[in-house]
C-alpha cells in the first residue's frame, strides 16, 4: 500500500477540475457547482469552529459527485469515489471520517463518531448542506423549482406525495439543524419556508376548492 503524503492537499486543482465537470452535467439544476460553492463559502465562515477544515472541504466537494435522481445509492457511490480519489492523500481514519460524512447526507442524521471534534465537524457539514432550507423565500423557491426539474421524470401526484413526506419529516424533527449556530441563523426561516411549500403541495379540500363557505 502506498503511504499517504502528508503535504499533499486533499483537493488540488486537478481534482477540483475533475469534480467540477461532474457537477456541470446538464441534468443538474440544484446539485451543481453553485451548491458546492455555497457550502464552501459557509465552510469559510465557520472555519474557526472546524477541527479538520480540509476534511470537511473534501466532503463538500465529493458529497454530490455522483447524482442520479432515479438512484438510491448516490451517497454511497460518492463516498466510494472520494475514498478512491483521496487514497494516498490521507490516512485511513481520516478517509473513513470523510466517507461517513458523505454517506450521512442521505438522511442528515449524525454518524456515530466517538471523537467530539469529529462530531462537531460532521454537524457543521450537514448543516451547511441544508442551509438552503433557511434561505430567503425567493431563493428557497428557486431551489424548490430546481429540485423539481431534477425530478422531471416523476409525475405530479407522486412528486407532491414524495416531496410532502420529505418536508414533513424535517418539520417533525425537534431541530432541523444540528448546531446552535445554524439554528440561530437558519431554523426559523427554514420552518417557515417548508411549511409554506408543504401547504402549496397539499390539495385544498373540496369545500375550499368550490369557493363556497360552510
Amino acid at each position: 500500500m502506498t503511504p499517504f503524503l502528508e503535504n499533499e492537499p486533499l483537493i488540488d486543482g486537478a481534482l477540483k477540475s475533475e469534480l467540477s465537470a461532474l457537477y456541470a452535467a446538464q441534468d443538474r439544476h440544484y446539485h451543481d457547482l453553485a451548491h458546492i460553492e455555497a457550502m464552501l463559502a459557509l465552510a469559510g465562515d465557520y472555519r474557526g469552529l472546524l477541527g479538520d477544515p480540509e476534511a470537511v472541504e473534501a466532503a463538500i466537494w465529493f458529497h454530490d459527485a455522483i447524482y442520479d435522481s432515479k438512484a438510491k445509492d448516490n451517497e454511497i457511490k460518492s463516498a466510494a469515489l472520494a475514498e478512491k480519489k483521496l487514497a494516498g492523500r490521507a490516512e485511513a481514519g481520516r478517509l473513513d471520517r470523510i466517507s461517513a460524512m458523505i454517506v450521512a447526507t442521505a438522511t442528515h442524521q449524525l454518524p456515530l463518531f466517538d471523537d467530539p471534534t469529529t462530531v462537531r465537524d460532521a454537524s457543521l457539514f450537514l448543516d451547511m448542506d441544508l442551509s438552503i432550507l433557511g434561505a430567503q423565500p425567493e431563493a428557497f423557491d428557486a431551489y424548490e423549482r430546481a429540485v423539481r426539474r431534477e425530478y422531471a421524470w416523476v409525475e405530479e401526484p407522486m412528486w407532491r406525495a414524495g416531496r410532502s413526506a420529505v418536508l414533513k419529516n424535517f418539520l417533525a424533527r425537534p431541530h432541523i439543524f444540528h448546531t446552535e449556530e445554524f439554528r440561530r441563523r437558519f431554523e426559523p426561516q427554514a420552518r417557515a419556508n417548508m411549511a409554506r411549500s408543504l401547504a402549496a403541495l397539499t390539495p385544498a379540500p373540496p369545500s375550499a376548492q368550490s369557493g363556497f363557505s360552510a
